[in-house]
């Protein structure tokens, strides 16, 4: 991207002018190096978002922001209900509730070292991965609306976990709002053997240690040491996540039409929050939000099965689960005023700072955990959130390195036993149902994300506070 079309805020902090139909600035969070590798369309894209009915405050693009379909990859951007604000599927994306959930397991590196390869083995062969991936439990229709309603509660309830890993979830474990009487029967039969999968693509399970600590306060509040080995599910709502937006994105083309809402580009098209169309996407995709918090939460389940097998004296809880394609209703300051703002966060994470109701009673005093995954074989963060970052960007971080080459560029540029022997040199195990798969998720295919960590970090969108490295991987 060209810096001469930004004006600078600050090191971290750059301005897309408002012009034209624009009804807002656009915001960009990034480094000069972020900027500069990002593409030109992330520009255009967060300009375009500046332009729709009742954005408030700017179009905002995180330090990881890359080509989205209508939204960037790395887009935040807060609707007012009260002034002709719209709801977009372009603004939470294909993968809803995609997002990342991290366990403590109780035990330290030493521990797991000398059984690491037999303890990703059993997790390899107990969690489904890879494309159209099946799980053990099979739902009708009826039952699986019971989960688009019920979340992880719904999983807990059927033994799948326990009551206290509820307080670590986002809402709970449970999206309100949900209704499966606007979720196609298509999307329902993609799903009804997907609950409890990994999927494929960027989603991952991986065994990871603390290695550095940045903010003793919040590591400790997040029951955190040096050493420490976490896990953490990378996945969302699988097949029927993606239905749901094909399904929707015609029902909101033809009434982008309707309501007279001019368009910049297809995956764009939007309804009014309080039309019809607009508020059976909202309790679709809330059906979607829920959908991912169970899957995650019987992987979790399994997870602890096989650590009580190999390591028995394993005590996995949770830090936290969030989500990074989502919509939320949530109450924001607006001119002075709270207000009760749609924040559509797509490839971004919620990072509420601290003294939030919602939050946790045991982090309330620090803030949100914000969890930022790594490329396969690279660092990941856990951060937390800061009142700068919510009056900034509406609470709202970056969720990952973000890509810098196409699956297709990698394919052609890397072998997957090269990627595996080069990886197990650095003491690192990779698994994987595929080798396209493995290739098109090549490290060296995404950004820095010890920059893009840095750049939230200096920001003020989150506080970085431990670095975890991976000992093993599981892809799909």
């Amino acid at each position: 991207m060209e810096l001469k079309s930004l004006v600078k805020i600050s090191e971290y902090e750059w301005e897309i002018p408002q012009k034209g139909s624009m009804r807002v600035p656009g915001r960009i969070f990034a480094s000069k190096k972020l900027i500069e590798e990002m593409d030109e369309k992330v520009r255009e894209q967060v300009t375009n978002v500046a332009c729709l009915p009742g954005i408030v405050r700017a179009s905002i693009a995180m330090p990881d922001a890359h080509w989205g379909y209508g939204f960037p990859i790395g887009g935040v951007a807060a609707f007012d209900p009260d002034d002709e604000g719209i709801i977009s599927v372009g603004g939470v994306g294909y993968d809803i509730s995609c997002g990342v959930r991290s366990l403590r397991t109780g035990l330290k590196r030493e521990e797991v070292e000398p059984v690491l390869e037999e303890l990703i083995d059993e997790l390899f062969h107990t969690i489904p991965a890879g494309v159209g991936s099946e799980g053990k439990i099979k739902l009708s229709v009826s039952q699986l609306d019971e989960v688009l309603v019920g979340g992880a509660r719904w999983a807990v309830a059927k033994g799948y976990g326990f009551p206290e890993d509820l307080e670590y979830i986002e809402e709970k474990g449970c999206l309100p709002g949900a209704d499966p009487k606007c979720v196609s029967i298509e999307a329902k039969k993609r799903q009804h053997r997907q609950v409890g999968t990994l999927g494929s693509g960027n989603h991952y399970l991986e065994i990871q240690y603390v290695a550095e600590i940045y903010h003793p306060e919040a590591a400790e509040a997040f029951g955190l040491e040096l050493g420490d080995v976490v896990v953490s599910i990378h996945c969302g709502s699988r097949a029927l996540g993606h239905q749901i937006a094909t399904d929707y994105l015609k029902v909101l083309a033809k009434a982008s039409k309707k309501y007279g809402i001019p368009i910049k580009e297809r995956e764009l098209v939007c309804a009014p929050i309080r039309s019809p169309e607009g508020e059976q996407y909202y309790r679709a995709m809330a059906c979607g939000v829920n959908c991912a918090l169970a899957n995650r939460q019987v992987i979790t389940h399994l997870v602890r099965e096989v650590f009580a097998e190999v390591l028995p004296q394993a005590r996995i809880s949770l830090i936290y689960d969030v989500s990074h394609n989502t919509c939320k209703i949530e109450e924001h300051e607006v001119n002075g005023k709270m207000k009760k703002l749609y924040v559509h966060r797509k490839g971004a994470t919620r990072a509420w700072g601290p003294g939030r109701r919602e939050l946790p009673e045991r982090y309330r005093h620090v803030g949100q955990p914000v969890i930022i995954g790594g490329s396969m074989g690279t660092a990941s963060y856990i951060l937390v959130g800061t009142k700068e970052g919510e009056e900034k960007a509406f609470g709202s971080a970056c969720h990952g390195a973000g890509r810098t080459m196409s699956r297709h560029q990698a394919l052609k540029r890397w072998r997957a036993d090269k990627i595996i022997a080069e990886l197990r040199k650095r003491g690192i195990i990779v698994r994987a149902k595929s080798k396209r798969g493995l290739v098109e998720e090549a490290p060296e295919a995404y950004k820095d994300v010890i920059e893009v960590v840095e750049a939230a970090h200096r920001a003020g969108l989150a506080r970085k506070v431990v670095k975890l490295l991976p000992m093993g991987c599981i892809k799909g």
